[in-house]
């Protein structure tokens, strides 16, 4: 059977090594990036570049997105020259970034507004599982149409997981990440003491991540402390504006995430000390708030 004929909006990243997976399983693809220079690697290894989202949907059998957030969303589908506007009756729109609630049932309404099926599919997963294909996607919408993403989910990930009805997905993405931001803030709390105190940093570490808090989150951080490394797999600005988002949607619920607020402001702090453009474990390097005696 032949492949569907794929478009990719936004190569960042995440989205350029899930585009690549794309091309390296022989999708005929087409991409398009605000920055066009990002573009150029694609069209030297077969895809077609694209002038607009729109240009970019029209004729795609399925359209993915993964961009920064909510208002780069908005830029990519909608308004004249927005992939909505090309994107043809019964084509699958996949909306793969992390975004609020809100606009999520937003973007599926008038997706189902021009007659197009609608997925919201974030994933779990950094810079190198993207380029690997070994992301987990986290579905939200009908299953009729996560049947019909099976062939791209496949290349792309390791796992998809359909959770329910649109916005399941992009839910259980806002639960995921404001968990890893409180665990991440909490090393950087963790290390200001170690420092304060002079135990040895190294030491110190090598017990965290080996004993009861050594999760996933904990071992990464730990290892980009170690190696002084803050190359971005994801920046701290966006695992920011992922629990700020967390944030919204409980108190749309009526429930005030605590530790979500605390481990905030610890990201605010390193974002306002110029680390925003960093690796999330950056988030170390926050100064520690002292206490009033």
């Amino acid at each position: 059977m032949s492949k569907p004929s794929v478009t990719f909006l936004g190569l960042g990243i995440m989205g350029g090594g899930m585009a690549h997976r794309l091309l390296a399983n022989d999708f005929p693809l087409t991409v398009y990036n605000r920055d066009r220079e990002k573009s150029k690697p694609f069209a030297s290894a077969g895809a077609h570049i694209a002038g607009t989202p729109r240009e970019a949907a029209s004729g795609a059998q399925i359209v993915i997105s993964m961009v920064a957030n909510d208002d780069a969303s908005r830029g990519v589908w909608l308004g004249e020259n927005g992939a909505l506007a090309g994107a043809a009756r019964d084509s699958l729109l996949i909306e793969s970034s992390t975004l609020s609630s809100k606009w999520i049932h937003e973007l599926a309404a008038q997706a189902a507004a021009r007659g197009c099926r609608f997925l919201d599919a974030p994933v779990t997963g950094t810079k190198p599982h993207a380029a690997a294909g070994e992301l987990l996607f986290m579905v939200g919408g009908n299953t009729d149409a996560v049947a019909a993403a099976k062939p791209v989910f496949s290349v792309m990930g390791r796992e998809t997981i359909h959770l329910g009805p649109t916005g399941s997905g992009t839910l259980m993405k806002l639960v995921n990440n404001f968990v890893c931001g409180v665990q991440a803030a909490s090393i950087s709390e963790a290390l200001s003491l170690i420092d304060a105190g002079s135990l040895d940093r190294g030491k110190a570490l090598s017990i965290l991540i080996g004993g009861a808090p050594g999760s996933g989150i904990v071992k990464r951080v730990a290892e980009r402390v170690g190696a002084s490394d803050v190359t971005p797999n994801f920046m701290l600005r966006w695992m920011a504006k992922d629990m700020s988002y967390a944030l919204a949607e409980a108190a749309a619920k009526d429930i005030s995430l605590q530790t979500a607020a605390a481990a905030l402001a610890v990201f605010q702090r390193a974002i306002s000390e110029g680390y925003g453009d960093e690796d999330f474990s950056s988030v170390t390097k926050a100064s520690p708030v002292h206490a009033h005696r």
